[in-house]
């Protein structure tokens, strides 16, 4: 009888410990104050919203090809100074994705960098041209030997935005 109680003491304590890790992965939308965010594009209306940690961990498993619908929140690296087409948002460990908007339908704000967003669209894993890299380095305004530098295709993390929350 005590090792069945010990079991299902033991089993309270991982399904209590592991409440507390979903709970740092993500979050629910209703759990922001949307009044407190720009919105730019489409609604974003996903019931949860990942952290950077938990999208990092979708992005390794992902091949080229595969997508998933998603929303997360992180933090703005770099957006295009010419009209705010793309930006570049942070992930863990130093990487990034490369966030563009759907049908080129909609820009953000030119000054968001380090700005808080939340993004709701489709990640997918993609291989950058070289061409590609060049015009986007160009756009962020690198210089003519950064841009030269550029010599290889680079596996890139990608994000078709629908929509994007900006916070204020």
């Amino acid at each position: 009888m005590k090792k069945i109680a010990l079991f299902f003491a033991g089993l309270s304590c991982l399904v209590a410990c592991n409440s507390v890790q979903n709970e740092k992965e993500s979050f629910a939308m209703q759990d922001i104050k949307i009044s407190e965010y720009n919105t730019f594009g489409g609604e974003v209306s996903s019931n949860t919203v990942l952290y950077k940690d938990a999208i990092t961990e979708k992005y390794e498993n992902l091949k080229e090809g595969d997508t998933i619908d998603i929303a997360f929140s992180s933090t703005v690296n770099d957006v295009c100074k010419a009209k705010g087409c793309w930006m570049k948002v942070a992930l863990t460990n130093d990487q990034e994705t490369m966030v563009k908007f759907k049908d080129y339908g909609f820009f953000v704000p030119k000054d968001i960098e380090n700005d808080t967003i939340i993004v709701q669209g489709r990640a997918y894993v993609s291989e950058t041209s070289v061409e590609e890299l060049k015009h986007l380095a160009s756009d962020a305004g690198k210089s003519e030997a950064e841009i030269a530098a550029i010599t290889s295709p680079k596996k890139t993390y990608s994000f078709m935005a629908d929509g994007v929350l900006v916070k204020q």
